[in-house]
Formats: C-alpha cells, sequence, structure tokens
C-alpha cells in the first residue's frame, strides 16, 4: 500500500499527470532506472477510478516512449559503438550490448518490439540500433511506433482494469497489475533462454580431428 501511495503522490487526477507520463516514458529509454511501467500502470489505476482518460495516458505513455527510444538511436548513431559502451560499462550492461547486437541482425524489427518487456532490454537494443549498420532510422521507427503503442497500451490498461476490479482498495489492482507485468516479462525471458538453448542443441558439434578453413589457414 505504501507503494501505491508513492505512485499517486506523482500521479493524480490533476492535468499534469499527463506529461509526468510523458516524461517518464522517455527518460527511462535513456535512463532505465526510472520507473516507467511503475508510473504507467498506476495513471492506468487513477484513470480506472474516473480521474484520468485512459485513452490519454495511453496516449502520452506511447508517445513519451517512442520520442525515449528515437533519442537513444540518435545517441548510438552520434556517439558510436565504442562511447557508448564507455558509458554503460557494467558487465551486464556489456553482455547486454552484444545480446542486442547478435539478435538485431536476425531479428531486428521483431526485436525492437520483444525488448521492450525484457529487462534491460530496450536500452541495449534502442542504443545498438543507433550504431549498427543494419538497422536504419526508417525501419527503426516503425517497428518502434508498433512497440511503444503496445507497451502503453498494456501497461495502461493493466492499471485500468485493476483498478475498475478493486473500486474500493485501489492499491490491490496497482498489486495485481504490478505481478502480472512481471509474470509477462518473465514469461518472455524464460522463451528467450529456451530458444537460445534448443538454437545451441542443434548447432552440429565438430568431429574430433576436423578443421575449419581458418584453422588450417592459421596451420
Amino acid at each position: 500500500m505504501n507503494l501505491f501511495n508513492q505512485a499517486v503522490e506523482w500521479i493524480s487526477g490533476a492535468w499534469w499527470s499527463y506529461p509526468v507520463v510523458f516524461l517518464v516514458s522517455m527518460i527511462d529509454a535513456f535512463f532505465p532506472l526510472v520507473p516507467s511501467e511503475s508510473v504507467v500502470i498506476t495513471a492506468g489505476v487513477v484513470s480506472g477510478a474516473g480521474d484520468l482518460s485512459l485513452p490519454a495516458v495511453i496516449l502520452f505513455a506511447s508517445a513519451g516512449a517512442i520520442v525515449g527510444d528515437n533519442i537513444s538511436y540518435g545517441l548510438g548513431t552520434w556517439l558510436g559503438e565504442h562511447t557508448v559502451k564507455r558509458l554503460f560499462r557494467s558487465d551486464k550492461a556489456r553482455h547486454g550490448f552484444e545480446w542486442a547486437e547478435r539478435q538485431l541482425e536476425v531479428r531486428g524489427f521483431y526485436l525492437i518490439i520483444v525488448a521492450r518487456f525484457i529487462p534491460g532490454g530496450r536500452t541495449a537494443v534502442t542504443f545498438a540500433s543507433g550504431y549498427t549498420h543494419g538497422m536504419t532510422w526508417r525501419r527503426f521507427i516503425v517497428a518502434d511506433v508498433v512497440a511503444g503503442v503496445i507497451w502503453g497500451s498494456y501497461a495502461a490498461s493493466l492499471g485500468f482494469f485493476g483498478g475498475k476490479r478493486f473500486e474500493e482498495q485501489p492499491w490491490k489492482g496497482l498489486l495485481l497489475a504490478f505481478v502480472l507485468a512481471v509474470g509477462l516479462a518473465a514469461a518472455v525471458e524464460l522463451t528467450r533462454w529456451l530458444r537460445a538453448r534448443r538454437t545451441s542443441a542443434r548447432a552440429p558439434t565438430p568431429e574430433p580431428g576436423s578443421e575449419t578453413v581458418s584453422e588450417r589457414e592459421r596451420g
């Protein structure tokens, strides 16, 4: 309940709640410590009580997410791979960028949509899209608009229907929405892990004594 009360201090029925939703959704793209999903879910709960408009919450959340992603893409293009990786120095960030680079070559459009629901995936994929040569901005923006609208609709609707279900105790609706959001992120992560495991299992194992072309060249 304390979490709900803290969130409501940011999001209420006032007009400025919409710009807050926009700004937090935008900043989360390149500063992932900002809890954009929490704020949008809370705005959805408040709209379920009739104090905000659900379509407006979805619009501002989606627009903020799209603008933030394009800022990350632009920074990735302008700064380049080496500078971006110097800014994000942790091992976790390094692995995230390596994963994003590999997956963008294979999945591209699909990855930009799915990465939004993977913890840390949004930042790595949007920056990597900017500094890799295969992802043009025209291709990126189409996928990103789809991703932003799906995410904004999903997060706001979770809060809205949870708030409607528990109108007398809206903190329960917020808690339910958070549980569902975490469950979806976990399901996406599990699916990604299982696919990677199946792919590695299908990879042919070299027979003993066999040489690759590069090994023969080095010899």
